[in-house]
């Protein structure tokens, strides 16, 4: 992410550096709470309710799901769009599949009343915008809102969800790369560049919308 050595960038590398460490410190802290009560230190069997709520913050927080999404949006409008790439389908594989793992052991109630409100939140705040990086970084906070509201009844599901949101928003970012694209400005005259391309990025956009 500091890779450019742009002020903003250090910012968002150093911001994306302190959520993830808080969030790897709760998931040790929900696993050691949940030894002291049990004796068990699996952590896919957590049986202890104050585990279970830490546990489902911690991952919240890994994830960006709201209200823990403010560290998002910022640090993906401080780094290039192939890193962007990255930490939007590549570095939410761990904690999806942690998710994955310990899905019947996480607190219900939090996690829908967390789905649902990343789901409406990602929708309006992706609505005033002009960077494509923070319109971007909020489609990515409401699709994993629906992801993990599926998790519950079919976490294949959500896995499968999960891939193909990978793709499409691979296609996107790698687009946007070839284009030089980082505004909705710069978007509009893009497609004088290369049409076909532009072409194909509408309809990537629309089957990422889910139309």
């Amino acid at each position: 992410i500091s890779k450019s050595h742009h002020p903003r960038a250090v910012e968002a590398a150093t911001k994306y550096f302190l959520t993830q460490a808080a969030a790897s410190a709760l998931v040790l802290f929900s696993s050691m709470t949940n030894a002291w009560q049990t004796g068990q230190w699996d952590i896919t069997q957590l049986t202890h309710p104050t585990s279970c709520l830490i546990l489902t913050s911690a991952l919240a927080i890994k994830l960006g799901l709201v209200p823990f999404h403010f560290w998002f949006p910022e640090v993906l409008q401080g780094s290039p769009l192939t890193t962007g790439l990255l930490l939007s389908t590549i570095m939410k594989l761990p904690p999806i599949a942690l998710l994955y793992m310990t899905s019947p052991s996480l607190n219900p109630t939090l996690l829908t009343t967390l789905a649902i409100l990343s789901t409406a939140l990602g929708g309006w705040m992706g609505l005033n915008q002009t960077q494509i990086r923070k319109i971007l970084a909020f489609s990515s906070i409401s699709h994993l809102g629906w992801m993990v509201i599926i998790i519950a009844y079919s976490p294949k599901l959500t896995l499968l969800n999960f891939y193909l949101y990978a793709m499409m928003t691979t296609t996107v970012f790698l687009t946007l790369n070839t284009t030089k694209t980082l505004k909705l400005s710069t978007l509009m005259t893009a497609w004088t560049k290369t049409p076909p391309l532009n072409a194909m990025l509408l309809l990537t956009l629309l089957s990422l919308a889910g139309l």
